[in-house]
């Protein structure tokens, strides 16, 4: 982390926005999409990579607001090229739905951004994994797997590298002590909310980390990286209404405003700085440590063969 709003080697710190990070990149070239694009750091997201030229999918769960974020930034850019569909992570039938869509949309992929995420009490998902862990993660390794080849196509035809870009948190240092809960992932009993939360970003990290690695021995030109977006004051927490409001009562105090919270995430699939570089963590707009666990790379392909058994249950 870089305090008080010192710069880190990029150029940029704490401090700066998603604007400043992506000044005078020219994204017209480039086709992405954003999940979690109707709220939080994900509009943000959405309407900077537009301003810089980017034709930006919005991957939502609720279409309606999908569609009132894109007419907001279109009045505010023009000529932005946004597309609104739906989409919710904790269904893997409507991740498959989306992406067959997006297949037959003959759109390309250059960027990735896995950005959606919740923090929630215990509850299944819609195929009964644990919901933080499906949405936070199972759901975008799944979709992440889907695209992948639409992916590949563009950074062949195109010959522009494409990028991954996974929405962690520094929450994943505080998780299960065995990191990731792979015989109990789906169990109430030892759920804490919070090491669950951990957990499923941990997850995020080890998979753009596994990820990287898989697609340098294809000698793909793609690159998958993780990063923190910082304390930022977003509807994450709506599962939780006492601390919800408690964080908005403090949070102008110690929080990131929205568009510092999306400078990361933009500086890492925009910024000709980060080319070539993959399998990183990122924290206000440099290369950083995560933990330990989020280093190890058995766990990391333990993780990659579980999360497959999910996927593709027998």
């Amino acid at each position: 982390m870089w305090f008080f709003g010192s710069k880190g080697p990029s150029g940029f710190s704490s401090s700066s926005t998603a604007e400043e990070v992506t000044q005078g990149i020219d994204g017209s070239a480039l086709t992405a999409i954003v999940t979690g694009a109707s709220s939080g750091i994900g509009v943000e997201t959405t309407r900077v990579l537009a301003l810089r030229g980017v034709h930006v999918v919005m991957a939502v769960r609720n279409l309606d607001a999908g569609r009132n974020v894109k007419e907001a930034i279109l009045k505010e850019v023009p000529g932005a090229k946004i597309d609104v569909m739906e989409l919710d992570l904790s269904s893997m039938a409507s991740i498959r739905k989306f992406a067959s869509q997006y297949q037959s949309s003959n759109l390309p992929l250059n960027l990735l951004i896995n950005n959606a995420g919740v923090v929630t009490p215990f509850m299944l998902s819609h195929d009964g994994i644990e919901l933080q862990f499906a949405t936070n993660y199972l759901g975008p390794f799944l979709l992440t797997d889907l695209l992948s080849e639409t992916m590949k196509k563009a950074a062949r035809e195109s010959n522009i590298e494409g990028r991954i870009v996974n929405v962690s948190s520094i929450g994943h240092r505080f998780t299960y002590s065995e990191g990731i809960r792979f015989d109990k992932i789906n169990d109430e009993s030892g759920y804490s909310s919070w090491y669950a939360y951990g957990q499923s970003k941990l997850a995020t990290i080890l998979h753009a980390k596994e990820l990287s690695r898989r697609l340098k021995e294809d000698g793909v030109e793609i690159t998958a990286n993780s990063l923190h977006p910082g304390g930022i004051l977003t509807n994450i927490m709506r599962h939780n209404g006492f601390m919800n409001g408690f964080l908005h009562l403090i949070g102008k105090y110690f929080f990131k405003s929205i568009p510092q919270g999306a400078a990361t995430t933009c500086y890492v699939a925009l910024h000709p700085q980060v080319k070539g570089v993959s399998g990183e963590y990122f924290m206000d707009s440099n290369i950083s440590n995560p933990s330990s666990m989020a280093n190890d790379v058995d766990l990391a392909k333990k993780l990659w063969d579980f999360s497959f058994t999910l996927i593709n249950p027998k």
